[in-house]
């Protein structure tokens, strides 16, 4: 909704409405620099090689318009880190693992994960990426964590007490990037890829009673 009170011109009408073309200015802005960041982690986590008019082609715009909004590609990596961890980020909150029993909230999790596969594949495809980049994120602390869902559950008797939670959240990203990586070399179909994530996952890490 638009705040915009219109000015008097000099002949007395009604001025432009310079803000409401700032506002959909801004909104264009905001989607092409979504699109770009989504293109970059989406090409990158396939040919980490790739090029600025390799991501720009892929976004659907020029390479000057990237250039308009990244000024180089480190730019735009460190960008498409930081946007990819808040995806992950919005991807956790929305399973709502902070609710319910801690199998289900797992489950919800892999999902999430699984939907947000190419930001996960872009960051944990290559170790450099978090080793150079983490610092770029602040986190939101008032977004649950994996761990604190595996603490609940180790507590719970549902997880494996035996090993750190951070442990068995590795094992969790790594079996949706394995997922990830086994659907797009063909040998899972998509739709099947949380599926196997979670019994995959279920069978080493959780605890034999608490199995369905």
């Amino acid at each position: 909704m638009s705040h915009y009170q219109p000015r008097s011109s000099p002949n007395g009408g009604a001025a432009s409405l310079p803000e409401v073309t700032d506002t959909r200015e801004s909104g264009t802005r905001s989607r092409t620099r979504r699109a770009i960041l989504a293109a970059a982690a989406s090409v990158l986590a396939r040919d980490r090689g790739a090029t600025l008019a390799d991501i720009a082609e892929a976004a659907q715009i020029g390479r000057s318009t990237l250039h308009r909004y990244f000024s180089d590609r480190q730019d735009l990596v460190n960008a498409a880190v930081v946007d990819s961890f808040r995806v992950v980020e919005r991807s956790t909150a929305g399973a709502a693992i902070d609710q319910g029993p801690p199998l289900e909230a797992m489950r919800r999790l892999i999902a999430a994960l699984v939907d947000a596969g190419d930001r996960l594949a872009f960051l944990f495809g290559d170790p450099r990426v978090l080793e150079e980049f983490t610092a770029c994120f602040e986190p939101d602390l008032s977004v649950p964590t994996t761990v604190s869902l595996i603490e609940r559950g180790q507590a719970e008797g549902v997880f494996d007490p035996g090993v750190s939670a951070e442990w068995i959240q590795q094992v969790l990203w790594a079996l949706t990037y394995t997922g990830w990586e086994a659907a797009e070399k063909g040998l899972l179909p998509r739709h099947g890829v949380a599926a196997a994530v979670t019994r995959a996952f279920e069978s080493g890490m959780v605890a034999s009673p608490a199995r369905p």
